[in-house]
């Protein structure tokens, strides 16, 4: 379109892609920013006496990877850890917590509204019965200790999952680990499990890298090379949200 004035001619161009480009863009940024996602990090302890605790190696640096890969996606990220020394990258909210019971409580506080669930801890399968107030004396551990299960947090978060919400579980195996995987995906009503075999170099827990399997409820097997945590959290989370 050509226009004439007194101090000259003017062209104005139309470009109606442009217009298509920022309208596309601003909508997948809206829709990104409406998806909230939930991520559980790190071990959990459960106190024997005031001095000793059970727990486990668990850094962390998975789930914190996976918090960082959907904050690079514009989602709204609650990070909920437990004691780790990994700082939380900005835009992320954290709830910092120790035992399962308390893992457990604060993702029922906010489950419900959450599209994603991550469940990336390692949380401690067992506690003890009764924890001592005072130190326990060498002599009284093999006769006073007893355990009993914690929480399951996969379970009870499949039991109450809603319809488009999507459930993410880890398996941290050693032997049997697709088997193992499978059950735990179909007994705990998860969407996906991530399975990794813990016993393989350079796949521990306090280590930058992870090799992994993705396992699907509709029959998914899809396998991650040793690659650094963040590019796996990063094609775990483009796989579970095409």
């Amino acid at each position: 379109m050509v226009f004439a004035s007194d101090v000259g001619f003017y062209e104005i161009l139309y470009l109606p892609e442009r217009f298509d480009i920022i309208a596309s863009l601003s909508f997948n940024v809206t829709k990104a920013s409406s998806i909230r996602c939930l991520v559980t990090a790190g071990p959990t302890r459960e106190w024997l006496d005031p001095v000793r605790f059970l727990s486990n190696p668990s850094t962390g640096k998975m789930g914190f990877a996976v918090a960082d890969a959907a904050r690079e996606r514009g989602w709204e990220v609650d990070l909920i850890s437990g004691p780790v020394t990994l700082e939380v990258k900005s835009g992320v909210r954290q709830t910092f917590v120790e035992t399962a019971d308390e893992m457990l409580a604060a993702c029922l506080d906010i489950f419900a509204s959450c599209d994603f669930m991550i469940m990336a801890a390692a949380v401690c399968d067992h506690k003890p019965a009764l924890v001592a107030k005072s130190k326990l004396k060498k002599g009284e551990m093999s006769t006073i200790l007893e355990l009993e299960q914690t929480p399951d947090i996969l379970t009870e978060l499949g039991r109450r999952k809603a319809s488009g919400q999507n459930l993410v579980g880890f398996a941290a195996e050693t032997n049997d680990c697709l088997s193992n995987g499978e059950r735990k995906l179909r007994e705990k009503n998860l969407d996906w499990i991530v399975v990794n075999d813990v016993s393989l170099p350079e796949c521990g827990f306090a280590s930058d890298f992870n090799e992994v399997t993705l396992l699907g409820r509709n029959g998914e097997i899809v396998p991650i090379d040793l690659s650094p945590k963040l590019e796996v959290a990063r094609i775990l989370l483009e796989r579970i949200d095409s």
